[in-house]
């Protein structure tokens, strides 16, 4: 839920023949109202022509497809309808295109050199140097289940001893052991505030993802359950963990795992949610595209339109099985929300019906269909151990007064007599110290965690693992 409205470009280039061999790679970033971006473009020659694929290392996008190219004269120019994008650069005598990208009626400077990128300087007072005062060791751990291996970081207080230990969830989306994104690491931020407190941490790359095996792509939210299990069973083995002190924390959609592998077990001592939902996931996204849209200026009746047809497109997607009628079903809806558009906004005529497509497969998938069937309130009611439940006042991605009430009333239904349930002021759905919420702020702000969220977090479990 995290990812799902970043800034992305989904670029295949096809260049001319041109007097001057510019296959290789070229890099540069792009500067827009929600950051910097890093671009790199790998440009082969094939046939007289060129070819190439566009990555955004910053998003974790590698080799993504565009169409129409012109290389004349030292001028470069592509477009991209699918994203109603495109770009013109001259190259000059320093070897460097320098150009405009637009992008639905807005402008963006970008050149584009010879090389590898050149990260941007962003500013993370946060993240930890080393050499890190505990124990930090990188492992591996078998999903046995689905035949998988996930690797990560186990970081203990000591090389020696016997530590009340947690695992780290990571929100949606293909994400690291550090959970990065535009810059930041939160888990890396949180798993070393908590060793640093005497909790051993556990945080491994997602399936298919960095340095594990397995394919993210095909996953549902269940099969990544499986894999925070696995990585139970492995903490079980090792003997400077306390087996009897292992807990959970989980991110966004890994605070729908966590209650997931707690629910009716002793597999775990006791969970954290960090922005995890407590309403049904249709609920959810609705809410979610309506504060977004509130946030960038959408008007409250075209909010309403744009909620109905949401309800519409996800009732259909709930209710269906076979992904190729939900696809023709979601055609005509989709379509009636890109008339909601401003007119810059729109794409091209005759690629208006590409664009749609491109849309509806985004959302017809079965990772996409199990959250909007899932409503997390009937697994909080079978969960039993100590629960601590966190939001940001001002997350606009899982609104902390509907979700916070959610998991309340749910852990309350079920009868456990052990959980705290807390709003944090001013904080986002990455727990920042922010001022509007907005994803677009969150690379902006050099804060990754807010101290007082981790303060909050480390005091609960240390006196959970006390008793």
């Amino acid at each position: 839920m995290k990812n799902t409205l970043l800034f992305t470009f989904l670029i295949l280039i096809f260049l001319n023949c041109s007097a001057q061999d510019i296959s290789g790679e070229w890099s540069g970033i792009l500067k827009v109202p929600r950051g910097q971006l890093g671009l790199v473009l790998h440009v082969t020659k094939i046939n007289g022509g060129y070819s190439a694929t566009l990555d955004s290392p910053s998003q974790g996008a590698k080799g993504i497809p565009v169409n129409t190219v012109e290389y004349n004269n030292s001028v470069l120019k592509f477009t991209m309808t699918s994203l109603n994008a495109e770009y013109a650069g001259t190259l000059g005598a320093d070897n460097i295109f320098k150009g405009i990208f637009k992008q639905n009626g807005q402008s963006y400077p970008l050149d584009l050199g010879r090389g590898a990128l050149e990260k941007p300087k962003l500013s993370r007072p946060q993240e930890p140097v080393k050499p890190y005062p505990y124990y930090s060791e990188d492992v591996k751990f078998d999903n046995a289940k689905d035949k998988i291996t996930l690797a990560g970081t186990l970081t203990l207080p000591a090389k020696e001893g016997n530590f009340p230990a947690v695992i780290l969830i990571s929100g949606s989306g293909p994400q690291d052991r550090n959970e990065e994104l535009l810059g930041h690491k939160p888990f890396l931020v949180l798993s070393d505030y908590l060793t640093k407190n005497g909790i051993a941490v556990l945080r491994y790359d997602d399936r298919g993802t960095a340095q594990s095996t397995g394919d993210f792509n095909t996953a549902i939210t269940k099969d990544f359950a499986t894999d925070a299990e696995a990585a139970v069973a492995y903490l079980k083995t090792r003997k400077e963990i306390n087996r009897k002190k292992i807990g959970l924390i989980g991110h966004s959609e890994g605070g729908i795992i966590a209650p997931m592998i707690a629910a009716g077990s002793d597999k775990v001592a006791f969970i954290v949610l960090l922005a995890g939902p407590g309403l049904p996931g249709d609920e959810l996204l609705i809410k979610q595209a309506h504060l977004i849209f509130k946030a960038n200026g959408i008007s409250e009746s075209v909010l309403n339109e744009i909620d109905a047809l949401n309800k519409k497109g996800y009732d259909i997607l709930k209710s269906k099985s076979d992904f190729a009628e939900i696809k023709k079903e979601l055609l005509p809806i989709m379509d009636e929300a890109f008339k909601l558009l401003p007119a810059n906004q729109q794409p091209p005529a005759d690629k208006r019906n590409e664009y749609l497509m491109k849309s509806i497969n985004q959302i017809a998938t079965p990772w996409y269909q199990f959250v909007l069937r899932y409503n997390p309130a009937e697994t909080l009611e079978k969960v039993k151990c100590p629960v601590l439940a966190l939001n940001g006042e001002k997350d606009l991605q899982v609104p902390p007064k509907e979700d916070l009430e959610g998991i309340g009333r749910a852990l309350k239904k079920g009868g456990n007599k052990n959980f705290k349930i807390k709003e944090l002021p001013n904080l986002n759905h990455l727990f920042q110290e922010c001022t509007t919420g907005s994803p677009t702020e969150y690379d902006k702000i050099e804060q990754t965690f807010s101290p007082t969220a981790l303060t909050e977090i480390s005091d609960w479990i240390k006196m959970i693992v006390s008793k």
